[in-house]
């Protein structure tokens, strides 16, 4: 998968203390990708759109 043109914008509820940070990038068509700030050239999650939108729907409602 092309991720070169990926906007990566950290997660709101990511600290600023350099610990656990979560990059968000759904401005490609068809997919949102998710990795580790520490470890960006790691492993990148995708995910689609409606998969994306459930997740952040469940965690959202877990507060």
């Amino acid at each position: 998968m092309d991720v070169t043109g990926a906007r990566w914008r950290k997660s709101t509820k990511s600290g600023n203390n350099g610990g656990a940070c979560v990059e968000v990038a759904d401005n490609l068509p068809g997919v949102v990708l998710v990795r580790d700030t520490k470890d960006r050239d790691g492993v990148t999650l995708a995910f689609a759109p409606e998969a994306w939108r459930g997740f952040v729907a469940f965690t959202r409602a877990q507060r």
